[in-house]
């Protein structure tokens, strides 16, 4: 998650020095960040923290809407203030949805949706993490259903902290949750140990009181606040406060007033907050066009009904909403209540000022959240240590593969259980083993990925099902004695979303929630939507966005010394080696302030493909949040940000792989045609794979798969070969066992084959008699990939061979090889140092070892992990093994996983290998793509078939076959409330009813109107239906075509091209258009929609939508068309010359000239 730099280093640009010295001690207690109050605050947590301490504060809390989001990026700034030397307090806090009673709320709720015309318009929102206040809202009366109110809430202690965050994370669950997350009297009575509680602002407690009672006098204001503070202060106690606030707008001081005579009465004390929004008093433009952002193309919200323009100036606003201090907290009362005309007593206001510091010094603990590391004890069997659970399992698990007298492995085993014990990660193996256990019941899954592969623990778990000692794989490049973080175990599993509810389900939301992540205003986008707003011409910034990160990529790879490889410039890189940009930005000086000032600012909350966090009490423990009606951490982890391990969560890594989906699909298949099961259920299918595909049973070394397959090219849905580079690669190696087919797909990277390794490679490979080897060590380790370094492990191996370092010690060298300076000092200069000696004293000239060393660090940029490529390269053979020896049942689970982008491109790859495609039959077709009895036809699925829903298609394959109309629309047991007139349509429009249309009918056209349009609702109705619609006939080409590509996604090119022709254009090197080869220039496309434009000279040109043969959709820009002479027919293949650049795509001066219709 990249953050804005304006934002972030701004306000500690001032040196230490200059910080300020108020003289009125002031802390704010009402402050919120663009980490949890989305399109209303802006800067992260840690930008507010920095202002305020330059600006004199010593402690700041954070209380975003509704939720802690922001909590961890509070907690790890205030460490890294305290290792400067700064002291500086974070106070934990929230400002909470409120609403009396959510009991009551419910039976009004329940009340008004009986009424069917209210009900439509109250039905619930969805929830989200990302809640978005929309501030005028909360600022007048409102009914019972949609009242909130706003609540600051801080945290004194632990205990306060542990209840801050149930109440966070009861707020969203679905009985709280309308619109916004909410917490009632209820709810604070029982959890309000620990915390002070104030009223907060004009959307407050106080001011619903003042919103909703205004009308009827000041009397009634003061009685209803008056039951506010009572019911407050019995909850509370002292720890109630009555907030005030300093602006200019005339409600807020009639509220003051309100508020101080409230007060004064019940002997509340008074607190006045800043209720910050943005890191510094220059940000407020900023944040005005921010709040504009999350509203677009949702309908201006009813605060910015007024405001097209953004302000001139803050005075326009009418308050500065910055992390103030003591002193500006008094200018802006002073300011303020003169500007509005309203007097206080200036002893009370001040008296409010201070009272702040004294709760955050007085009443406010200095801590930080206890971070201690939180798993599951569940997952301890009872009278057992996790170490000692964890050993009986490992040895258990060696000897069920027999291998417990084999001492390579006993001692192996011993070593890691000995390095994961004094780690203390016996229960995170314990927690991993328990989602295995659960996992392999339900789906197949991965045989490893990363470095986790190189762990005999995890193989005799069955967490990994690779061998590490049988493929030579590591344990210290997965777990090192000497590091200090957490193990990382990637599990892959046919269906993450599916085990993940299992595992909820098992051991409870409380227990288990995906991980949050927190999408953010990115360079390009925010470019766009801020030229949107200042009505800059699309055109315009479509022309810069497309291609500044092109523009900038090579200067920024120079800058950093990147010579090859994929390298994501940042956006100050982009701004800085763009031209395009930069003359942009010079022209539309505005974009650029906004841009510096946003970009990376949070946009929406989303949620990570895989992670999960599982401990124990996680609702007392985090505040928890709701997604999509999915509860989930409030905390991210990835690469650019590290929030739960600091907060003593681990993440768990469960990734959806779709090719073993595919797999089960094509063992399904198996079981069915070959061995007799007509539904195989899948503890089945995993009988099968355990004793067919297992990586500990399948033969790796069966030469029949490489030549048919990697060596043929036969890459139908082989994982890791979807590239077509890879496969050229793959057919020059010719791979002839596991470690050449992991060589390839780690050599198949940017790094390697800009440093041409790919050819060298095969060079070597073709001539290994040619290879020179500097020893016996160095040729054992490096004879497999023919003397190249194209695994990391091997060079951890040869420094611990020939240069004396321990196997930690050469991992930790993979991991320092890359950083610059080998200065004495450095961790990369002692290993040098000892690595050279090692050498010598092993009879190694000491220039041959530096040579060696200068080796490692020229393929430690290129090198790949070992444990990952074979793990993922034994999947690659699995996939050779089904497609070779079971070729039907391959094909259609291939077709049948295949997204629908890419399913015409599949469809094709079918035909190519002989397979006929059989149209879709509501007869025959079923769930999955089936296979005809003789293996050669592969039938279209129903569900291939847009709007034909489950409950339809069941109905389908619970009352089939249907013999004609009449059967298909008058059967007794069909419930046609389900089979309704929107599935029958989609059927017949679909052609799934083609066989149904008998010598009654004159075409399918006629059938669809008898049948469908006009639903015959008895026999007779159907014969008059039949007379009156037989001039309908059949449906034409081009509807046939229209409903191929609507309703099941797939262009029926058959119908326009034929496959022979295809061929032909093959053979004469004519490509699709989008297999275009810049060199040839020359393709093929079917044009499928002209759209006219004119240029800014008022110049007809047409934007030419074209399909083919991949079924990919490509644009061409045709220039200076005359449509008088310019004829193009929709549906139609043409064949022409193109030309193209990256900017505009593909383009051509002249259709006439340049474009010629086939056939």
């Amino acid at each position: 998650m990249t953050q804005s730099k304006k934002s972030t280093t701004n306000a500690a640009a001032t040196n230490t020095k200059s910080r300020s010295q108020p003289k009125i001690k002031f802390v704010g207690l009402h402050a919120h960040s663009v980490a949890g109050s989305i399109f209303d605050a802006i800067g992260y947590p840690q930008a507010h923290m920095d202002f305020c301490y330059e600006n004199g504060g010593e402690a700041l809390a954070l209380t975003d809407h509704g939720n802690m989001n922001g909590l961890a990026y509070q907690v790890l700034h205030a460490k890294k203030m305290q290792e400067a030397g700064k002291e500086f307090k974070p106070i934990f806090g929230c400002e909470a949805y409120f609403t009396p009673s959510i009991a009551e709320w419910h039976d009004a709720y329940n009340k008004a949706m009986e009424d069917k015309k209210k009900a439509r318009g109250i039905k619930k929102d969805a929830q989200s993490g990302a809640t978005v206040e929309d501030e005028s809202d909360s600022k007048k009366t409102q009914g019972i259903l949609k009242r909130r109110r706003h609540l600051v809430l801080l945290a004194q202690n632990q205990t306060g902290l542990n209840n801050l965050f149930k109440l966070v994370s009861e707020s969203y669950q679905p009985e709280n949750f309308y619109r916004y997350p909410r917490i009632d009297y209820a709810l604070l009575k029982k959890y309000n140990e620990g915390i002070i509680a104030s009223s907060a602002c004009l959307g407050g407690v106080y001011a619903g009181n003042y919103w909703e009672y205004r009308e009827e006098g000041e009397e009634a204001v003061l009685d209803a606040m008056r039951e506010s503070t009572s019911r407050m202060v019995d909850i509370f106690g002292d720890r109630w406060y009555a907030e005030i606030q300093w602006n200019n707008i005339k409600e807020q001081h009639e509220l003051n007033k309100y508020v101080i005579q409230v007060a004064k009465e019940f002997g509340v004390k008074l607190v006045t907050t800043a209720d910050s929004h943005y890191p510094n008093p220059d940000a407020w433009k900023d944040r005005e066009l921010y709040k504009r952002l999350g509203w677009l193309g949702k309908g201006r919200p009813s605060w910015a009904e007024d405001e097209s323009q953004l302000p001139e100036g803050v005075e326009e606003i009418g308050y500065e909403l910055y992390p103030k201090n003591g002193d500006q907290m008094w200018e802006s009362y002073k300011h303020y209540s003169k500007e509005q005309g309203f007097e206080y007593d200036d002893d009370l206001v001040l008296e409010s000022i201070e009272e702040t510091h004294r709760i955050a010094f007085q009443r406010i603990e200095k801590f930080l959240p206890d971070n201690t590391v939180r798993l599951p004890e569940f997952v301890v069997p009872a009278g057992f240590t996790a170490t000692q659970a964890l050993v009986n399992f490992a040895l258990e698990g060696l000897k069920d593969k027999g291998l417990h007298t084999n001492k390579v492995y006993t001692d192996r085993l011993r070593h890691e259980l000995n390095v994961i014990d004094d780690r203390g990660f016996s229960k995170y193996f314990l927690t991993m083993k328990s989602i295995v256990d659960v996992a392999t019941d339900m789906m197949l899954t991965g045989p490893g990925r990363g470095s986790a592969a190189g762990s005999l623990v995890a193989y005799a778990l069955n967490i990994t099902t690779v061998d590490p000692i049988k493929h030579g794989l590591l344990f210290s490049r997965f777990l090192r004695s000497d590091a200090k973080d957490y193990p990382d175990i990637d599990y892959d599993v046919s269906d993450s979303m599916t085990l993940k509810e299992k595992l909820v389900e098992m051991w409870g939301a409380d227990c288990v929630a995906p991980i949050s992540n927190w999408n953010t205003l990115q360079l390009k986008s925010l470019i766009k939507d801020i030229s949107k707003l200042y009505n800059i011409e699309f055109t315009e910034v479509n022309t810069v966005t497309s291609i500044m990160i092109r523009e900038a990529t090579p200067m920024a790879k120079q800058k950093h010394g990147i010579k090859a490889g994929v390298y994501a410039p940042t956006w100050e890189e982009v701004m800085e080696f763009s031209p395009t940009l930069q003359a942009f930005l010079n022209k539309h000086p505005a974009v650029k302030t906004h841009v510096e000032g946003l970009v990376g600012q949070v946009r929406s909350c989303s949620r990570h493909a895989g992670g999960v966090v599982i401990a124990e009490n996680l609702d007392e423990n985090m505040p928890l949040i709701n997604s999509g009606g999915v509860r989930q951490a409030p905390w991210a982890e990835g690469q650019n940000v590290r929030h739960l391990e600091p907060m003593g969560f681990i993440k768990f890594d469960l990734l959806g792989l779709s090719t073993l989906k595919m797999m089960e699909g094509a063992i399904y298949h198996i079981l069915k045609r070959h061995h007799g099961v007509e539904e195989p259920t899948f503890a089945q299918v995993r009988e099968y794979y355990d004793k067919h595909l297992h990586p500990d049973v399948i033969d790796l070394n069966d030469q029949n798969v490489y030549k048919n397959i990697f060596h043929s090219g036969k890459w139908a849905g082989i994982f890791q070969f979807t590239e077509h580079g890879a496969q050229q690669f793959c057919t020059r190696v010719k791979p002839t066992n596991i470690i050449d087919v992991s060589a390839i797909t780690s050599i198949y990277r940017p790094g390697p084959l800009a440093a041409n390794v790919h050819d060298e490679y095969v060079e070597a490979k073709e001539s290994p008699h040619y290879i020179q080897y500097l020893n016996e060590d160095a040729r054992e380790i490096t004879e497999e990939t023919f003397g190249f370094l194209i695994f990391q492990e091997q060079i951890a191996l040869l420094a611990h061979k020939l240069g004396g370092l321990t196997l930690d010690e050469g991992n930790m060298l993979r991991k320092v090889l890359t950083k610059k300076g080998t200065g004495k000092g450095s961790v990369k200069g002692k290993l040098h140092d000892k690595f050279i000696q090692g050498c010598v004293s092993k009879s190694i000239p000491r220039d041959e070892a530096q040579a060696l060393w200068d080796k490692f660090e020229y393929f430690s940029g290129y090198g790949f992990n070992k444990s990952h490529a074979v793990s993922y390269s034994i999947i690659s053979y699995q996939c050779a093994w089904l497609w070779n020896y079971y070729p039907a049942e391959w094909m259609a689970a291939f077709l049948d996983k295949e997204p629908e982008s890419r399913k015409e491109k599949a469809i094709n790859i079918a035909k190519k290998y002989g397979f006929e495609i059989a149209v879709l039959d509501v007869n025959e077709s079923g769930t999955v793509w089936e296979i005809s009895d003789d293996g050669k036809t592969l039938i279209q699925p129903l569900t291939s078939i847009k709007g034909l829903g489950m409950s339809a298609i069941e109905q389908v394959l619970n009352n089939r076959p249907f013999m004609n109309a009449e059967d298909l629309l008058f059967r007794e047991e069909v419930s046609y409330s389900k089979l309704n007139k929107k599935a029958l349509d989609a059927l017949c429009r679909g052609g799934a009813l083609d066989k149904l249309v008998d010598d009654r009918f004159t075409g399918r056209k006629h059938f669809w109107s008898a049948c469908v349009v006009e639903r015959p609702k008895n026999l007779k109705k159907l014969s008059e239906n039949i007379e009156m619609f037989a001039p309908e006939g059949d449906f034409s080409e081009e509807e046939i075509i229209q409903f191929k590509t609507e309703l099941i996604g797939v262009f029926p090119i058959n119908l326009v091209i034929t496959t022979e022709t295809i061929e032909k254009l093959k053979e004469k090197y004519i490509p699709p258009i989008s297999e275009f080869d810049e060199e040839l220039q020359i393709c093929w496309f079917i044009p499928r929609k002209i759209v006219e434009k004119k240029t800014k000279n008022g110049k007809l040109y047409w934007i030419v939508e074209a399909i083919d043969s991949n079924n990919e959709l490509t644009r061409i820009r045709c220039w200076g068309v005359k449509p008088e002479k310019d004829q193009l027919h929709i549906n139609r293949p043409y064949m022409s010359r193109l030309d193209y650049n990256e900017q505009w795509g593909f383009s051509t001066r002249s259709i006439r000239h340049n474009f010629r219709l086939l056939g």
